[in-house]
């Protein structure tokens, strides 16, 4: 059903979007740095299943209904906006996403339902989707559903690996940050305007 070379070629494409700089890679960076590997792969994994949401979603329909329904569109852009823009805020104000010092651990399921809610609520994922994923399907190969729910788990799992490593490569920096102090602001500073930001570009998305 799928060909060597087209699946080859949309792994590749996968693992660029992985890892490009986001709102959810840097939730698992964070969750790494401050509580360690298990957090980092419970984050990973929920940003992997908020990736499945959007696949599933667009498979059978929800997203082609957000594409169709003006007040579907706008009310899941604006709650998927103000969402990101409320974790840019409380990032900015508690300055403990990146965090070296002990503190409170968040409970897995508080990460999880955080990574999970980031990725779902965001309509950028499901408009990518929706329209990435049909370029590599081939009707001639067999049932589209079947297909794009097969090159959308890889997108997921793919997402959930690179995040979780990427979270776990982090923590491994925690000693050489210890002794930068400035640079672990810098980061949660630049952590909650990457949330923010994304937000505002959320709410700048037109219906096409």
């Amino acid at each position: 059903m799928f060909p060597l070379d087209v699946f080859i070629t949309y792994t590749a494409a996968c693992l660029l979007l992985v890892i490009s700089p986001g709102p959810d890679n840097l939730l698992a960076i964070g969750r790494g740095l401050s509580q360690g590997k298990l957090a980092a792969l419970v984050s990973g994994l929920s940003s992997g299943s908020g990736i499945l949401f959007h696949v599933l979603a667009a498979t059978f329909g929800l997203t082609l209904l957000i594409q169709t329904s003006i007040f579907a569109f706008y009310l899941v852009k604006f709650i998927g906006a103000a969402y990101l823009i409320w974790l840019g805020v409380k990032v900015l104000r508690a300055k403990n996403l990146f965090s070296l010092e002990p503190a409170t651990k968040q409970p897995l399921k508080t990460i999880f339902s955080t990574g999970f809610l980031s990725a779902a609520l965001n309509p950028k994922p499901g408009m990518f989707v929706l329209a990435f994923i049909p370029q590599f399907v081939n009707p001639e190969l067999g049932s589209i559903t079947a297909q794009m729910i097969a090159y959308g788990i890889w997108f997921a799992i793919l997402t959930a690996i690179g995040f979780s490593l990427m979270g776990v490569f982090a923590s491994q920096l925690t000693h050489w940050l210890q002794n930068r102090p400035k640079l672990v602001s810098g980061l949660n500073i630049g952590a909650g305007l990457t949330f923010i930001t994304s937000g505002l570009v959320i709410t700048t998305i037109n219906q096409r």
